[in-house]
Order: structure tokens, then sequence, then C-alpha cells
């Protein structure tokens, strides 16, 4: 087993923990250190593509998590455009998984912050979070399948770092064409250049270590490997004393942050987040850290996450402290039957006269990963 898995993945997790703390007691929200679903979220209000008053904000955070992976991937040469792998399939994919996000209120980073500040609410997550992988893994191991990357352009590889890019450059010089919130969530945050630094420090050490929540249970199941429980379990052991440490530690389900006390609603929010990073190849953490590096498929998936983030607070399906709404349910019905057709067709569908034709799923999807990373499904000729 490699150094990294052995003890560079651990030891991502404490520092995962450690920023996260640093970035609350500096301003962000109570439990949200990080959270990509509600910084994507933030930032699609600020550029005016939502217009829910209290969760509007440019958080530099994303941007440092794209530019860290960036300059890394440059530095090791790991950055290799790729895409071309059902853009439009993992557009409603990432769509699909903000509407869970934002009905639970957090992606699986946040969940695991919010398990280490106390909030019981999250293990019910962790419990839906886990079963959606679990389904996702049934479609995997009987031949899902998006097929396989092409090598693309360097235009569409690096369009999402320079997108980014003009983010600060207007929160600099003119930010009266941005909106900022005034109160509520998007209000609260740690100073710019701290949760920028903070953010590369992530984008940096994501792209190294490979780090994904999908796989803390997917890997255990399909290739019997814990590396990746490690890292989460020690964030979440370190993010526990830390917040013992500075007194944010409260241990129930009533008088979380930015949370609400709906166990079915949290346990379901999360299986459709569960599900639909199985299908996608990975966590909303690992596709920031991989558009960054010239792969426009998780760039594509970015963009349908902002997307899904709009939509659901221009049509009141996003949750809130008071709890799920109507539309957030129906939300769910809708997105949740759209993506068990995608696993069921991308799963049963075989495609026909094309001997040999092999479909990969890459369960770790970036440069150098070992062999037993991949399942291969061989689709027969049937002709």
């Amino acid at each position: 087993m490699k150094i990294m898995e052995k003890i560079g993945l651990p030891l991502f997790g404490v520092l995962i923990a450690g920023i996260s703390i640093t970035l609350v007691l500096c301003g962000n929200p109570g439990n949200m250190g990080f959270c990509i679903a509600c910084f994507l979220r933030d930032t699609a209000g600020a550029v005016g593509l939502h217009r829910a008053a209290s969760v509007q904000y440019v958080r530099p955070e994303i941007i440092g998590i794209i530019f860290g992976s960036l300059i890394v991937s440059l530095v090791k040469r790991e950055f290799k455009p790729k895409g071309g792998s059902a853009p439009v399939t993992r557009f409603v994919l990432g769509f699909a998984l903000m509407l869970g996000a934002l009905i639970f209120l957090g992606c699986p980073l946040r969940m695991a912050l919010r398990i280490a500040g106390g909030d019981l609410n999250a293990i019910v997550g962790l419990f839906g979070f886990a079963a959606g992988i679990f389904a996702g893994v049934f479609f995997i191991s009987r031949g899902y399948s998006l097929k396989r990357s092409y090598d693309v352009s360097k235009t569409d590889a690096i369009l999402i770092p320079v997108l980014t890019l003009i983010l600060p450059g207007i929160f600099i010089l003119v930010p009266s064409i941005l909106i900022f919130s005034t109160e509520g969530p998007g209000s609260m945050h740690a100073p710019v250049i701290i949760s920028l630094i903070a953010g590369l420090i992530m984008g940096a050490v994501g792209l190294v270590s490979r780090l994904c929540f999908v796989a803390v249970f997917r890997d255990s199941v399909l290739l019997k490997s814990f590396s990746m429980m490690g890292a989460f379990v020690t964030l979440i052991i370190a993010g526990v004393i830390g917040n013992l440490i500075f007194g944010s530690f409260n241990l129930g389900f009533e008088g979380q942050p930015v949370a609400h006390t709906d166990w079915v609603w949290n346990f379901l929010g999360m299986t459709l987040v569960g599900l639909c990073s199985v299908l996608l190849g990975g966590c909303p953490f690992k596709q920031i850290v991989l558009s960054g590096s010239g792969n426009s498929d998780s760039a594509v998936t970015v963009l349908g996450m902002i997307a899904g983030a709009a939509f659901a607070h221009n049509f009141g399906m996003a949750s809130s402290p008071a709890g799920v709404t109507q539309n957030g349910m129906i939300s769910f019905g809708v997105a949740g039957a759209v993506v068990i057709f995608i696993a069921v067709y991308n799963t049963l569908i075989k495609t026909k006269g094309e001997p040999g034709l092999r479909s990969e799923i890459d369960l770790n999807e970036e440069p150098g990963i070992k062999e037993e990373g991949t399942v291969t499904v061989t689709v027969e000729d049937n002709e």
C-alpha cells in the first residue's frame, strides 16, 4: 500500500477538519467551513442566477480549489484535457445531485463536518448517503457505464478555470455588479484572503490525494479498499476535538446551524446525492478538483450543479432550518425517477454491432491510478 494511502489520506482528513474549523472561527457559518454545494449555491446567487437574498456571496474557496488543482496538475504534468463522456447526462446528474444536497442542506463534506459538530441529523444523512452509494454500486457491478472520455481541446479543459478567474476580477474591480447577502448564511464568511488560501490548499491536496467521499463506501465494497475511510474517520475525530476545544460542539438534533430535523428528508436527500455521485464517478468535491485539472466531464457536472442550485432556490425547492418545502419533495420525486432511469438505461441497454467494445468505469478517474481501480465490462457482439 502506498504511503499516501497509509498516512497521507488520514492526515488529509485532519487537515480538512483544521481548515474548516479555522474558516468557521473566521466567519463562515457554523459547521460550514467547507461545503461544495452551499458554496456553489451562494456563488450562483451572487451572479444573479437565483433570488434567495440570504444565500448570495462569491465564495473564494471554490475559486481556490479550482486553481489549487490546476496549479498542481500543471506542475505534475497531469493536466490532460479529457471529456465527451455523456455530457448531457452528466449535467442532469449534477443538477439532481444539487437538488438532493439542498434538501439535506449540505454536500458529503459538510455532512462529515456537521457530524463533527455534534449534529445528529447528519448521521441520519450519512446512512442515506451510504444507501445511495450502495444502490449505485448495484448498477456498477452490473455494467453501468457512461462510456469512456476522449482527448479534447485545451480550450474546453481550461474554460472553467478561466471563467472562475473572472469572478475575483469582478469582485475586486466592480463589486457593484455582484449581489451580496446582508443577512443569513450568505452574509457570514471568512476574510477573502483566508478563504482563498484555504481553497488553494484543498484543491492542491485534493488532487494529490485523490480524495473522494463516495470512495469511502464504494471502494470498500467493490475493491475491498479502506484507505479513503481513514480520511473520513480522522476528519470526524479531528473535527470533534477541534469543536470541543473551541466550544462549538453541540450534540443533538435541535439547534444546529443551517440544518433541519426532518430525518426522513435528511436521509432521502443524501440518498440522492450518494446515488448521483456514484453514477458520476465522484463526489462534489472530487468533481470540482477534476474540473480544475482538465476534465471537462467534471466541468459539465459542476455547471449542472450550479444550474440545480439556481433552479432550486428560484422555485422554492431548497430546504431551510424550518424544514423541507412541498416543492422540494416534488423535485425529489422527479429527480429520483430521472436518475433511476439513467442508471437502468446505462446498465441494461447494451451497444450492438461493435465487436470487442469495452466500456470502462474508472473508479478513480485521475492519471496514474492503479490497475485494480477499474471495473471493465465487455459487451459481446450479438450479430
